[in-house]
């Protein structure tokens, strides 16, 4: 039985990180877009990132260009913008698939780990969320409805657990 751990995913600059490096941590692992109706969503996953990172959470992003064509850019200009626009200083990842037969290895594992409605393993949009606790595994999925505040109480558990 694998954990994220077990995964090593490109960087927004093309260099491989291992996710191990996050061992001990709770991950929130998103895949992002930046011309999304859920786009403003940044500012939310920052600002839980600003707010128990020194506890130990740490939220990963994961551009992707699945959905509407919705995160078109390299990644540098995905990079940039959120920077620019959000703020944002947790990772961010390369541009990834999430679906099909090209999906990233990583989110094939937390699409199984995690499986949406009614048991379906496929993500429907841009911002499905993912918490992982301490040791690697996957606790729960969220839609991309569901606010980054809204996860907060999960994270507390977590992180205190």
């Amino acid at each position: 039985m694998s954990t994220v751990y077990d995964f090593v995913c490109k960087t927004g600059q093309g260099a491989e990180q291992s996710l191990a490096d996050y061992r001990g941590k709770v991950l929130l692992i998103v895949n992002t877009a930046s011309k999304c109706g859920f786009t403003p969503q940044f500012a939310g996953l920052e600002q839980l990132y600003q707010q128990y990172r020194e506890r130990g959470l740490v939220v990963l992003g994961f551009p992707c260009n699945q959905f509407g064509k919705q995160d078109p850019g390299s990644n540098a200009e995905i990079q940039e913008f959120c920077q620019l626009n959000y703020g944002v200083s947790f990772p961010m990842f390369g541009k990834i698939a999430v679906n099909g037969g090209a999906a990233d290895p990583l989110f094939r594992h937390l699409k199984k780990a995690a499986p949406g409605a009614l048991g379906l393993e496929g993500i429907k949009w841009n911002f499905t969320k993912f918490l992982v606790d301490r040791d690697g595994e996957v606790v729960k999925r969220y839609a991309p409805t569901t606010k980054p505040e809204d996860i907060a109480t999960d994270i507390e558990a977590l992180l205190t657990a």
